[in-house]
């Protein structure tokens, strides 16, 4: 996913970092069977994008985030630029659950697979339930937490959008914390449609875990009102970025 989304911009600089990071952690991948070396690198990738590109981002709240915590991890998503940015800030070991149809991309579905980060079939409610149990799992057998974004897709228009109950089911299933993340400023770094980069701020704002080890299934709808509802007081608590 953080590849593709360096292949949609053209500062040649980006792409050539991309270029070589990305055989780097292939090459890295044989070697590295829990895919921890390839997170670290895609983690320097994600930095220098950023440098490059001329982002600067601020990171609020950190201090609400327990060292060592295992959890889902929910953003809201506005734009590309939301992949580098979450990869550059997040403090601990995560993986992304993505779209199935990544997977399937020449180079980027290999090194996604050997990465670890989980696929999601959209367009199957079935598979796409076995999935999320299997995210569950992952995140029970290896203390590595998952990122979901819970619109399922970027906002068009920047506002935010309603939720999927995924990162609620895979959290409740895992009996692990919901952290809500507020990402501010991406979409004007990168608007949709859009192929280059701009200049400017960003700010990640996270809020307190929310526990879900005394939550059943029955109550993933209400736990996604709840995350959705933090994340958007969040943004409208947000300061313009300075």
């Amino acid at each position: 996913m953080s590849l593709l989304c360096a292949l949609l911009v053209t500062d040649p600089l980006i792409i050539i970092a991309t270029i070589i990071l990305g055989a780097v952690s292939l090459v890295v991948s044989f070697f590295d069977p829990h895919g921890r070396r390839q997170i670290a690198i895609a983690r320097v990738w994600a930095r220098i994008l950023l440098r490059l590109a001329g982002v600067r981002v601020r990171v609020d709240g950190l201090e609400k985030i327990p060292p060592g915590i295992v959890c889902v991890v929910a953003p809201n998503h506005l734009s590309y630029m939301d992949t580098p940015v979450v990869l550059a800030k997040i403090p601990f070991e995560f993986r992304f659950v993505a779209k199935h149809g990544l997977f399937q991309v020449p180079f980027l579905g290999f090194h996604l697979s050997r990465a670890g980060h989980v696929p999601v079939f959209r367009d199957n409610p079935r598979a796409a339930v076995k999935t999320m149990s299997q995210a569950a799992e992952t995140i029970q057998r290896r203390g590595i937490s998952l990122l979901i974004f819970p619109e399922g897709g970027r906002s068009q228009d920047g506002v935010l959008q309603e939720f999927n109950d995924g990162a609620a089911y895979v959290a409740i299933k895992a009996k692990a914390p919901v952290v809500p993340m507020a990402l501010i400023g991406t979409r004007e770094i990168l608007p949709m449609g859009s192929s280059q980069p701009r200049r400017g701020d960003v700010i990640v704002r996270f809020d307190d875990p929310i526990p879900t080890a005394t939550l059943t299934l029955h109550n993933r709808s209400a736990l996604t009102k709840q995350i959705r509802n933090e994340i958007a007081a969040m943004l409208e608590r947000a300061a313009p970025v300075r």
